[in-house]
């Protein structure tokens, strides 16, 4: 091997890297694996994850920026045309491309129609073919795989479980491969670009949709109205919004019962996530049509979060706190 070579093998790599898939894919679980460490909520219902998350993996040799977009879905809501506005983004000015695939079943029509955003992009594409660790005979996979390579020609393609890590160490070697040389864009202990009272408000999101049934967790959206910090103490006071009071009825349960679930669960990881004590209050509010509202939209957008505060409006009487 030559010097010239070895020299340029030492060169510091650095790139952002697109995570993008159809719901309930595992995008979120792949990005958490990644990064070793929780950053976007998992559950298993669509429209999980609904604005971009952004996640920095820093290794003595590189650095890469991944993205986590929302779900590919039909946009049939003012809410739902903002998260594929930011899937669209992510696309662009990107050095790879990771398009998750849910590995146990072949493509059907919804599958063919999500390829279609990213048929003209000239970034390389990796396809990911998750979830075989629920796949009993391997080989069930080659047909998975064979269907999907006759709609897109892919750079690479990569069987992987996001869930337990199996596939992982290959692919983090390939998107290293694929990342230009370049300086680190954040410092060594940057981990995320999203709020701390963002993420709080995602956990306690999370909690309604692993606690909830019906038709509730399309229809809940949490604001963090007010954050208070004491010393070793943080107070947390936020509002869950719902389109109907049926719903409210369903998060708030029998006599609060769940609401007090919801609330003693999100705490206790939001503890976590701050390293302190936590006090949290939550409220739940009927707000009809939010999904169609653009100036609620715009509080939901974790950037207005950034260099600003949030509302601290009094509780409105339609709401009832646990």
């Amino acid at each position: 091997m030559s010097k010239n070579r070895s020299k340029s093998k030492q060169k510091h790599r650095s790139g952002f890297v697109s995570i993008l898939g159809r719901p309930n894919a595992g995008k979120s679980t792949l990005l958490n694996a990644l990064l070793g460490t929780k950053l976007s909520i998992v559950a298993d219902k669509p429209q999980t994850t609904r604005t971009t998350v952004q996640g920095v993996m820093t290794l003595p040799e590189a650095q890469i920026v991944f993205v986590d977009t929302p779900g590919i879905h039909e946009a049939d809501t003012i809410f739902n045309r903002r998260m594929m506005e930011s899937i669209k983004e992510a696309l662009e000015e990107r050095d790879l491309l990771l398009y998750l695939i849910d590995g146990t079943r072949r493509p059907g029509p919804e599958d063919e129609k999500s390829l279609e955003l990213i048929k003209d992009t000239n970034t390389k594409v990796f396809a990911l073919f998750n979830k075989i660790d629920l796949i009993e005979k391997k080989n069930d996979l080659l047909p998975v795989i064979e269907a999907y390579s006759k709609l897109r020609e892919f750079t690479e393609y990569f069987p992987i479980s996001a869930e337990t890590g199996e596939g992982l160490e290959a692919l983090q070697a390939a998107i290293l491969e694929q990342m230009p040389v370049g300086p680190a864009y954040y410092p060594e202990d940057y981990i995320t670009d999203q709020p701390e009272r963002f993420m709080a408000s995602e956990i306690i999101r999370e909690k309604i949709l692993l606690t909830t049934r019906q038709e509730v967790p399309h229809s809940v959206a949490v604001l963090v109205d007010e954050w208070k910090e004491e010393g070793r103490l943080t107070r947390i006071s936020a509002t869950i919004h719902v389109e109907r009071p049926g719903q409210k009825a369903i998060i708030l349960g029998a006599r609060g019962a769940l609401m007090k679930e919801i609330a003693t669960e999100a705490r206790l990881e939001i503890e976590k996530l701050l390293e302190k004590k936590v006090f949290l209050t939550l409220f739940v509010k009927v707000n009809p049509k939010w999904r169609e509202n653009e100036s609620f939209l715009k509080e939901l957008d974790w950037r207005a979060m950034i260099g600003g505060e949030a509302s601290t409006s009094p509780v409105s009487e339609d709401n009832e706190g646990e």
